[in-house]
Formats: structure tokens, C-alpha cells, sequence
């Protein structure tokens, strides 16, 4: 399926959104420094340095800068810069057919989540919800650096699989030092919590539900099946946001077909004085099918970020809070 990457093998690079490279070129330039550092050759894209507005092009002009990373055949990765609001208005115009015949490891999270989906409902090839240059990689010590030790683990290294994922022991969703440093965040002492006790395996499926509003129901979106394991996560809502995304799950039967739920750590969650979490609005929209549920994972926008396999099996284990990747990709 994939090889492991070794040093001076080239990771291709796209802004799928946001034009990172300019709005946020210090973090975006550390990002690429710590990648450098890891021993890998670089390979920006077309729209690097380019910005309109919002967005860092048209929507065709989007695709085909990741096409062109999808047809190189010397990349063997690609990452986006960070994310955004407007990849799901690529889909129409991605090269399924270049990643079906060339398969790379594919990474990003957040709006990524839109491209990594379609490329997976097109293909079936595994992707990966996981780190981005400037958003991720462009984080300052000392939680970087356990991001970078968990990328090394998951595509560097030789890994033994079954693979237990680990709980880093601090994590902020503090959104100081995004550009610059100029004083320390705040780290929190970790912990994940078991909403649900149970156990079960299944296909990996999901990533970040704002952005899933954009195009579910269409050919881009996966199939759910019964038994897979849904990863799902958010940032910067409003428990609003949060019960009306996952009632739209609830309303497209996803929750019918799940046999359990990861709920990623919410970046600046806002309850709006109501003391709830977003696991309290899934209880509801669960109308008492009580799945095993472990939620505040460590996988998406907190730091420091685990990648997740999305499109292979895991197994999760809630009570013990354990969560176990069961399927090797590489080949």
C-alpha cells in the first residue's frame, strides 16, 4: 500500500483553503523548517505565496495544485498547509483517477477533511486525519515535540502492528504564539474520558463534522457501513454549531450504523453558559443507542495532534481508554 518515508524523500505541500503561506508565513516557514530538519525534500505548490483573499485561488486552481502533487511520481507524502472553509469546492475537479494509480500518504485535518473523504470514497485507498505544515508542524516546543515523535512513529519507523496509540501527557488549545512567541501557553494535564464503557472494532470513518455539512449526501462522501467507528471533531463552535452538526449526522442514519464514537479534543469549545460538553449534545442525539463513546482524544486541531488512519480498522476499548490501530500500511 505505502513504504515508510526516509530521509530525502520529497512531501508534497498544497493550501486546499487558506492561503497560509501568506496570511501566516512565520508559522507556515516553521512548519517547513521542522520537516526540513526530519531530513525530507519539500515540494510547495503552484499557489504557494499566493493569496486571494480568503482563499489562495479558484477552486480549479485548488485542484489542480494538488493534482500536480498527486501525478509527481517522486512524492511520496502530501500535506496541506492548514485548513479553512472551501475544499469540499474542489471535489469536482480532483484527479481520483492519478491517486487510484499512484497511491501517496495523505494527511490533513479540519476543511482537509472534505478532500480526504472524496479521495477515499473514489478510490478506497486509507488517508490519514492528521498534522499540517503551518497549523501543526509550525507549533512551537515543548508540545511540538510530541507531535513530530508521533509523525516519526506512524510514518518513519517501522511500526508493530496491532498499534496502540498513546495519550500524550500534556495538551493546550491555548491560541497564544500562533505567529510569534511572546509568552507561554497554558498545558493541561491529559486525560480522555469514557462517556460510553464498551469495546469495538470497525473501519475508521470521519474527521471534522462542519466541514462533513458541506457534502455529505453527495457521491463524495463515503458510504457508512454497519459496525465502523466514527472520529469526529470541531473547532471553535458554539454548542449551537455543535447540536446542529451532529443532528444532521443523527438525520443522514450515521449514528444507526456506528458501533462506537472517538470525539476528538474541541479547540476554544464555547457552551455558552450551559456547563454542557459536546459529548452531553451527542448523548442526546443518540436518544439512548449508547454507543461506546471516548471522548476528548487528541487527535485533531489541540496540540499536541496523533494521526488517526481513517479507512482501516481500529479497535477501541473505552472503559480502559485505549484505542489500537489493527491494520499495517505499508506494504
Amino acid at each position: 500500500m505505502f513504504s515508510p518515508l526516509n530521509k530525502g524523500d520529497t512531501i508534497g505541500i498544497y493550501s486546499p483553503s487558506k492561503p497560509a503561506s501568506v496570511i501566516a508565513q512565520a508559522r507556515y516557514e516553521r512548519g517547513k523548517a521542522r520537516l526540513h530538519a526530519l531530513g525530507f525534500t519539500l515540494k510547495e505548490g503552484v499557489l504557494t505565496g499566493k493569496s486571494d483573499f480568503y482563499r489562495s485561488g479558484t477552486p480549479k486552481e485548488r485542484a489542480e495544485e494538488l493534482n500536480a502533487l498527486l501525478r509527481d511520481p517522486n512524492i511520496k507524502m502530501i500535506l496541506p498547509t492548514m485548513g479553512g472553509t472551501n475544499a469540499n469546492s474542489m471535489l469536482p475537479y480532483l484527479d481520483y483517477e492519478a491517486f487510484q494509480q499512484h497511491p501517496k500518504i495523505l494527511i490533513g485535518l479540519s476543511d482537509v477533511t472534505a478532500i480526504l473523504l472524496a479521495l477515499y470514497a473514489k478510490t478506497g485507498i486509507p488517508v490519514f486525519y492528521g498534522p499540517s505544515v503551518a497549523s501543526t508542524f509550525g507549533e512551537f516546543p515543548p508540545l511540538v515535540h510530541y507531535t513530530e515523535q508521533y509523525f516519526k512513529e506512524l510514518f518513519v519507523d517501522s511500526l508493530t502492528f496491532p498499534y496502540v496509540m498513546p495519550m500524550p501527557p500534556i495538551w493546550t488549545d491555548d491560541r497564544l504564539n500562533w505567529l510569534e512567541k511572546t509568552t507561554e501557553k497554558t498545558h493541561h494535564r491529559n486525560s480522555w474520558i469514557t462517556v460510553e464503557h464498551g469495546v469495538a472494532e470497525g473501519r475508521l470513518i470521519g474527521g471534522n463534522v462542519n466541514t462533513m455539512y458541506g457534502f455529505i449526501g453527495t457521491p463524495y462522501f463515503p458510504q457508512i457501513e454497519e459496525g465502523d467507528i466514527l472520529l469526529l471533531e470541531d473547532t471553535s463552535k458554539t454548542i449551537a454549531v455543535v447540536e446542529k452538526n451532529f443532528a444532521m449526522l443523527k438525520m443522514h442514519g450515521i449514528f444507526d450504523k456506528a458501533s462506537a464514537i472517538i470525539l476528538g479534543k474541541h479547540e476554544q469549545y464555547d457552551d455558552l453558559g450551559t456547563g454542557r460538553q459536546p459529548y452531553d449534545v451527542l448523548l442526546e442525539q443518540l436518544d439512548g443507542n449508547l454507543l461506546p463513546i471516548l471522548a476528548e482524544v487528541d487527535c485533531c486541531h489541540t496540540h499536541p495532534l496523533h494521526a488517526m488512519p481513517l479507512g482501516l480498522r481500529v479497535r477501541v476499548d473505552t472503559t480502559n481508554k485505549r484505542i489500537t490501530f489493527m491494520e499495517n500500511w505499508f506494504s
